[in-house]
């Protein structure tokens, strides 16, 4: 999409990792000739490691969904155009719900958390989110991942030096609260109002959003007026952003946004 002036993306990160995983994804936009950004959520603007040393962090482990939205929506908000939102697990529904406000000119839930009234009881969902909820454990505190928690819910079918690195690079401390908010009404999207294009990507080995919750996200939308589109890469776990052959992905994104109408 070349333009006099570049459309910006604003790229949302999900919850347990660094806004450092857009990185990658920022220069291949650029390329595109895209202005991009990828703020980090309130709390966590440092190096994941830093981060990890902080943990049990209070002010990272008080933060709600609602705060997490306003954050967004307010740098939304100063952009010069509505962006394009490209937002990863927690990051999609962020983004499914800023389209919802109409401050975006179109959007990109990648292996998204589903808005309010979206499940699923697939086993894989269950164990990959029990741990994150923390139930019968304080939320004054953080959770943080261990690694094997981390080669189920993030790295799964990926040899593990890889997953070692993508643990030592990424993973980041989190809100309890955040999560169990997901599925309150500060999640909540109106289905069947119009709204600006939207794509969904899932992945077939994601354990944390499996493809049939991203599949039954979709089919909720039933404006027939608007753009909503569905795709599943196969072999995709939840860490799709930075697992080799992302750039699929981009390629795939970048194609779907030059094609809409203007």
């Amino acid at each position: 999409m070349l333009t006099e002036t570049p459309t910006t993306i604003l790229f949302i990160t999900g919850a347990f990792v660094s806004n450092k995983c857009w990185d990658e994804w920022k220069v291949f936009f650029e390329n595109k000739c895209f202005k991009t950004l990828a703020p980090a959520w309130p709390y966590k603007d440092a190096p994941a490691e830093v981060l990890r040393k902080r943990h049990p962090d209070p002010q990272i482990a008080g933060l709600r969904l609602t705060q997490l939205i306003e954050h967004f929506e307010n740098i939304a908000k100063k952009l010069p155009e509505k962006p394009i939102i490209i937002g990863h697990s927690i990051g999609g529904l962020i983004a499914q719900i800023l389209l919802q406000r109409n401050l975006a000119s179109s959007a990109i839930a990648i292996h998204s958390v589903p808005p309010q009234g979206i499940m699923t009881f697939k086993f894989s969902f269950l164990k990959a989110g029990w741990g994150p909820l923390g139930f019968f454990t304080s939320t004054k505190t953080t959770f943080m991942m261990s690694f094997s928690q981390w080669q189920y819910a993030f790295t799964n079918g990926m040899p593990e030096e890889w997953q070692e690195k993508a643990y030592y690079e990424s993973a980041i401390p989190e809100s309890k609260l955040i999560v169990r908010d997901t599925i309150t009404s500060a999640a909540k999207v109106d289905f069947h109002a119009p709204h600006k294009p939207l794509l969904l990507i899932a992945g077939s080995t994601d354990h944390t959003i499996p493809e049939s919750l991203n599949y039954s996200n979709y089919k909720k939308y039933t404006d027939k007026n608007s753009i909503t589109d569905f795709k599943v890469f196969s072999d995709r776990n939840h860490f799709v952003l930075n697992q080799p052959g992302w750039q699929e992905i981009a390629v795939y994104i970048e194609d779907w946004i030059s094609k809409l109408p203007s």
